[in-house]
């Protein structure tokens, strides 16, 4: 293995990596990944949809709104024209049918004929549905990553889940996304088929879709998804698929690596912006279009949608944000803030998810934020975690106060009758006090202390063999102090540009969003306080690349500007 750069080669140490699990960790070797096939159902399943295409008998594919479950149906309407068979699609919508598989939606299927019905990140809850299909004879195989929480599993024909009940708790495969389950049983089917003598083409391509998913679905990165995503990655720079190909520039496409927070903040918004807003059919047509006329088509359809997206969340987060400065205010200093708790009945649902997460990161506590469903007396929410805590874990012990909830340890979604509120905001805040802060709280932190002189192309390149970042493999923050504010630029009344600089060495670096954020020290108050005070500054910053009419500098992602570290 080549010499890593002395700063990655300290992150590693600081992880207490030896050279064997360095090696792990940056390996890209997918015949160490576990065996797909060995997920419980596996087989049962992929024997009955390959029955089901000798037959002729129409097979549907029911996939949640999200990026997961777009990018899983996307996934298997290519795996199934790979095989010259036609599927239906089929997606909810988030304001009418709302999460989940639906006797309604079983019904649907059994009207269009429909002999196998395949759910994709969805299902491992809805007992109801499974048995309706059951009673009707419609074979259903569940596909679900998310974790099996009813007194028992539906009685589907197949059930494929990591996280079911019967699984291995030991096992890798538990942090797999839907759309990794997805692609398990394209393999499985794949390697059937292959055995009765029939040629496959490689379903390699298909991990364009995994990647995007785990990353927007904020999959844990353990080994398997970091290899699984890897690859995925390497072939989006050459990607075939009409509809991928609209999200990159030429200048993108270029580049040497595509990199994960690509998919974070661009193409994950994207796809979910129409889900959030009316219905995800779009999304899914995009990353379906055999053509770039549709593809582009489809994409700037998501471009305007997302824009409109922004607008709504920006409205509820500023009016959310008011209710729990106002919260904390009541509280005073006698008593700490655990998690934040609001609603509003006209809040936007497409957006509460996302409004959730900003408040996280605002307050650094967990946030649940509930507004009025479609049925009277019922409100929903979507609830995200903060620091190492299990918020799945919690809510289970409140489901009594719920109609439904579902979810996982970082992310939840739930809904209960609206007279059940008080009850649960003085349970959830129960439960919080008796847990250390540190296991509940996001704290300010720093990877490593490194020198100016260490930044430079080698670092850039190192870094980038820690790709994918995400849950579980955050990128690198990294802090600088003894530096000096030379200047700085506001940008668009939100963004600020600093000119820094330590001795010698000139340092430039961007915050985007920076300005009026929560407890932040405004650029002009950090510039006055340097100078009159001659107090030590510390900047705190991941490492980005600026692209500019064909070139590339180093930039500081800068987080924070503080005194007296």
């Amino acid at each position: 293995m080549q010499q890593l750069h002395p700063v990655i080669q300290k992150l590693f140490n600081k992880k207490g990596f030896d050279q064997k699990q360095i090696e792990s960790f940056l390996s890209w070797d997918l015949k160490t990944i576990p065996n797909l096939a060995a997920l419980k159902d596996m087989s049962k399943a992929s024997k009955r949809i390959i029955e089901a295409i000798k037959l002729n008998q129409k097979i549907g594919v029911y996939g949640d709104y999200d990026v997961d479950g777009t990018t899983s149906c996307a996934l298997l309407y290519h795996f199934f024209k790979m095989l010259g068979v036609e599927i239906d699609i089929v997606q909810p919508s988030r304001f009418i049918e709302g999460y989940g598989l639906h006797l309604s939606s079983i019904e649907e299927a059994v009207q269009k004929e429909i002999k196998v019905l395949i759910t994709v990140d969805c299902g491992i809850s809805n007992n109801e549905a499974a048995d309706l299909a059951l009673k009707l004879g419609l074979d259903l195989i569940i596909t679900d990553h998310h974790k099996d929480a009813r007194e028992s599993m539906p009685a589907a024909f197949a059930v494929i889940n990591p996280n079911r009940r019967d699984e291995d708790e030991q096992s890798e495969m538990k942090t797999l996304a839907g759309v990794a389950v997805a692609f398990a049983l394209a393999v499985q089917i794949r390697t059937d088929l292959m055995t009765e003598g029939q040629t496959i083409p490689s379903l390699y391509p298909l991990l364009q879709f995994v990647a995007i998913g785990t990353i927007c679905d904020l999959a844990h990165l353990s080994p398997v998804n970091l290899k699984l995503v890897r690859h995925g990655l390497k072939q989006l720079k050459e990607t075939e698929y009409p509809g991928l190909r609209a999200f990159f520039t030429a200048d993108e496409l270029k580049a040497k690596t595509i990199p994960s927070e690509k998919l974070a903040f661009h193409i994950g918004p994207l796809i979910n912006s129409k889900g959030r807003l009316d219905h995800p059919e779009l999304a899914l047509q995009l990353l379906i279009a055999n053509n770039s006329e549709r593809a582009r088509e489809c994409y700037d359809h998501l471009v305007n949608c997302n824009q409109e997206r922004k607008f709504i969340q920006n409205e509820v987060f500023k009016e959310a944000r008011e209710v729990v400065l106002r919260e904390r205010k009541h509280l005073g200093f006698q008593k700490e803030h655990l998690i934040s708790i609001v609603y509003q009945p006209h809040w936007h649902e497409g957006v509460i998810g996302i409004v959730a997460s900003k408040l996280v990161d605002t307050f650094k506590t967990p946030a649940i934020i509930f507004t009025d469903s479609e049925h009277h007396g019922v409100i929903k929410a979507s609830c995200r975690s903060a620091g190492s805590l299990d918020i799945f874990n919690l809510l289970k012990q409140n489901e009594h106060l719920f109609i439904k909830f579902g979810g996982h340890k970082a992310a939840a979604g739930l809904s209960m009758p609206k007279e059940n509120l008080q009850e649960f905001i003085v349970n959830m805040n129960k439960l919080l006090s008796t847990i250390p802060a540190i296991e509940r709280t996001r704290m300010e932190f720093y990877d490593l202390e490194i020198d100016p002189i260490e930044i430079n192309p080698q670092l850039m390149r190192d870094l980038d063999r820690l790709e994918p970042f995400g849950m579980g493999n955050e990128k690198p923050i990294f802090k600088i102090k003894g530096v000096k504010l030379d200047s700085y630029n506001i940008m668009k009344e939100a963004h600020v540009r600093w000119n820094l600089s330590k001795e010698k060495t000139k340092l430039k670096g961007i915050s985007f969003n920076y300005v009026g954020k929560y407890e932040t020290t405004a650029p002009e108050d950090i510039f006055s306080t340097q100078n009159l005070k001659n107090e030590d500054l510390a900047v705190y910053f991941t490492l980005g690349l600026n692209r500019f009419n064909g070139n590339e500098s180093i930039q500081l992602m800068v987080d924070r500007l503080e005194f007296g570290f």
